[in-house]
């Protein structure tokens, strides 16, 4: 028996379907039960939620009743120390029995008055039984030769593999269309029979590889939101999403419109994948390079995601309004510093004018209309003063947001300086940007401590929105940029800055 996690409270969210008013009775009749109580648990997608409890079990007697409908899908027993005892399926039919002995579950369970399941436990005990025959054929070698014991095990084993397979085929016959077949398809990995040979002479693994992913998902039916509610659906997706197909942002944001495609808008699997993978990709920063030296990131999938599914209401069942104007800034943001973008114009003041700026009120203004009034009081006197980032012409030019007062950065920023030395005929320069203006004097001794030969520059001025409009959360945060100032790697360290520019270098030597 395995053991078993899921949430001891029900999905608070508005997809669960409005029930009829119906009642519920699973009754299980368990010989050799010495639990005190059981839970009946249901799977939702990679999540596992306690959906009632027999508190008191007499005589191996458990019983789950309610007055209303159990969702459809697939449920399990388990006990109170977390083990799961078995699967099996709550549809159509809510009142039957399964009865069975705790001493041997696998060959023992039965359900007469539902078919489903009856049907299930028929296919799992004949399972079980070819498993237990081919560990019995591993005990018969012991005591063999090495080669009679090897070749006796091949012989059991083959032939196991051919009643299973003659078993399947009419299984499947037998019960096609049913939501037993549907389970155990969900669960089926679909390999080609016949393999042409390659070029080479050996079996063409292109082929293997092309029939694989395109018959993958063969077979399953999307629009039944049961499919969500048995065990391997998650595993299944995934699967397909992280294993199979390119890892690359393009190839996914594809690959999952095409799954999102099959099913029904708005159902289960619809909204399950959705959120699965939104927020999967908003935490992946991971970055990568093409032959052309192009850089992408997984957050273009996020942001497809935001803008495809999200943020148009197409989830709205899922998402609270507030939870959707969240995803929509986070997107906005995210949007404008995906890889190769151009980033926007910064006016920003270096140290030189920096107590002259601060001298004529920013430093304590209370309010942004009170910043607005100074900012245009003062444009005249200010617009010379302005070193843009667009003025700054290099090759690549790093970007670098830091606070003096940050441990951290007191570290990376003079790593920087130190690691660009090693760049040598490299045309590279650095808009290092003090993002806490109130640290002026601070900032100065530490740059002239510190010898930072950088275009050292703030702002006092407040007009550039720079938290927000790059994704400051923390610091440091360095941007890389090419001549055109398009991104070429984000939220960088001081090592990595080097590496990419050396990589990107070696790229356009090719």
């Amino acid at each position: 028996m395995r053991k078993f996690t899921f949430c001891f409270f029900l999905l608070a969210t508005s997809f669960n379907l409005a029930e009829a008013q119906a009642d519920y009775s699973i009754k299980l009749k368990l010989k050799n039960c010495s639990d005190p109580s059981m839970y009946l648990v249901k799977y939702v997608y990679d999540k596992q939620y306690m959906e009632d409890t027999c508190k008191k079990i007499v005589d191996g007697l458990i019983e789950f009743k309610g007055k209303r409908n159990l969702e459809k899908g697939m449920y399990a027993l388990v006990s109170p120390g977390m083990v799961k005892y078995f699967d099996f399926f709550i549809n159509e039919s809510q009142k039957f029995t399964i009865t069975g002995d705790m001493n041997d579950l696998a060959h023992t369970l039965k359900s007469p008055d539902s078919k489903e399941n009856e049907t299930m436990f028929t296919y799992a005990n004949f399972m079980s039984a070819k498993e237990m025959d081919y560990r019995n054929a591993i005990k018969q070698a012991k005591g063999k030769s090495k080669p009679d014991s090897l070749s006796f095990i091949l012989e059991r084993q083959k032939a196991i593999n051919a009643e299973v397979k003659k078993f399947d085929a009419a299984f499947v016959e037998k019960n096609k269309g049913s939501f037993v077949c549907d389970f155990l398809n969900l669960r089926a990995e679909k390999y080609p029979t016949e393999i042409p040979k390659a070029k080479n002479g050996r079996p063409d693994s292109l082929y293997q590889y092309y029939y694989y992913k395109n018959h993958f998902f063969d077979g399953i039916n999307f629009k039944d939101e049961r499919i969500a509610r048995l065990p391997f659906f998650a595993d299944k997706i995934r699967k397909y999403l992280e294993t199979v197909i390119v890892q690359h942002p393009d190839t996914i944001i594809v690959e999952i419109d095409k799954i999102l495609a099959k099913c029904a808008e708005g159902n289960l699997p619809y909204n399950m994948i959705v959120g699965d993978f939104t927020y999967k990709f908003e935490q992946n920063k991971t970055m990568s390079f093409d032959r052309n030296g192009k850089t992408t990131t997984f957050e273009k999938v996020f942001v497809h995601m935001g803008d495809s599914y999200i943020i148009n209401g197409k989830t709205k069942e899922v998402y609270s309004d507030e939870t959707i104007a969240k995803i929509k800034e986070r997107v906005d943001i995210l949007r404008n510093l995906l890889p190769e973008a151009k980033v926007s114009e910064l006016f920003l003041i270096d140290t030189t004018y920096g107590a002259t700026v601060r001298k004529m009120g920013f430093d304590t203004a209370q309010s942004s209309k009170s910043l607005t009034d100074l900012y245009y009081k003062n444009a005249e006197k200010l617009t010379p003063l302005f070193k843009t980032l667009y003025q700054v012409d290099a090759k690549y030019t790093i970007l670098a947001f830091w606070a003096v007062d940050c441990d951290h950065c007191k570290k990376e920023m003079p790593l920087l300086n130190e690691n660009l030395k090693k760049l040598k005929d490299i045309d590279v320069k650095v808009v290092a940007v003090q993002t806490k203006d109130e640290l002026f004097e601070d900032w100065k001794k530490f740059l002239i401590e510190k010898k930072l030969n950088f275009i050292n520059v703030f702002d006092p001025v407040h007009i550039n929105n720079i938290k927000e409009r790059f994704d400051i959360n923390s610091t440091p945060v360095i941007y890389l940029l090419d001549k055109d100032k398009k991104i070429k790697g984000k939220k960088l360290t001081a090592d990595q800055v080097v590496e990419i520019i050396r990589n990107l270098e070696n790229i356009q030597k090719l």
